[in-house]
């Protein structure tokens, strides 16, 4: 009853983190630095907020400058030269060049968007030595290529319940594309607690080490799902361990 009472929480906090998500997924994302582009048809339509369903109240004519401030999934608010403000759809914006002279696609900005974002959080469930489990970590990218995770975990068995943290190293050699594998390492607790119905059971505290291998699949400039393949090494006394390998699939979400 223990046991189920605490994963009934952890559902109850993974629901309430998913709510959240979906809360900032909406949220405008703004630009790094504002980007001059220059009209190329022979006008762009501004409206008054990030959809079809609001009221066009400005023409930008061609070859007029104007400047990306932010974006709001398919669409930018942007800044005339007379200083109007308005939202503008990306199909229209793909038109438009570059300071240099070139074709605008917008595609590099989506990309220098995603690559810039530092803090990520996620949730997964899979099997840990074919039991089910849960896990939850965040994350922080210390360079294109490198981050370093926490996770914490609780694994619901048949006849015990395990709860473990564990600190990562993670490398992702090809963090610009959208499928993209990774490897990690790391060192962390575990704890596993028997069920109070069982005659002489104690319970277990050792020290944890991984390494994992998985791949990163770049749904949005926000969302990513992850599937990754962990092998645990628990050290239980100076000359027992035991390995445990588990499998988890789950979505994470960039700050």
């Amino acid at each position: 009853m223990q046991h189920q009472l605490i994963h009934g929480g952890w559902l109850l906090w993974l629901a309430r983190i998913v709510a959240l998500w979906v809360a900032l997924a909406g949220a405008p994302a703004l630009a790094r630095d504002a980007e001059r582009v220059q009209i190329a048809d022979p006008y762009i339509e501004l409206r008054t907020g990030p959809g079809r369903g609001y009221p066009i109240f400005h023409v930008a004519s061609r070859h007029e400058w104007i400047e990306i401030e932010l974006r709001h999934t398919d669409w930018y608010r942007v800044r005339t030269e007379n200083g109007r403000v308005g939202w503008v759809q990306r199909a229209q914006l793909e038109t438009t060049l570059t300071e240099a002279g070139g074709k605008k696609t917008f595609r590099d900005i989506a990309l220098d968007d995603y690559l810039r974002r530092r803090l990520e959080f996620g949730g997964a469930w899979g099997q840990f030595k074919s039991e089910p489990m849960l896990k939850l970590w965040t994350g922080y990218k210390l360079a294109d290529a490198f981050a370093v995770e926490a996770t914490i975990g609780q694994v619901q068995g048949l006849f015990s319940g395990t709860d473990f943290w564990h600190l990562n190293l993670l490398a992702e050699p090809f963090s610009d594309r959208r499928l993209a594998p990774f490897i990690g390492i790391g060192v962390g607790k575990f704890r596993n607690i028997p069920v109070a119905s069982l005659v002489g059971a104690t319970t277990t505290d050792a020290k944890l080490a991984n390494a994992m291998i998985g791949v990163r699949f770049h749904l949005t400039e926000r969302f990513v799902a992850r599937v990754d393949y962990t092998l645990y090494t628990a050290f239980l006394s100076d000359r027992r361990t035991s390995e445990y390998r588990a499998i988890t699939a789950g979505l994470s979400f960039f700050f």
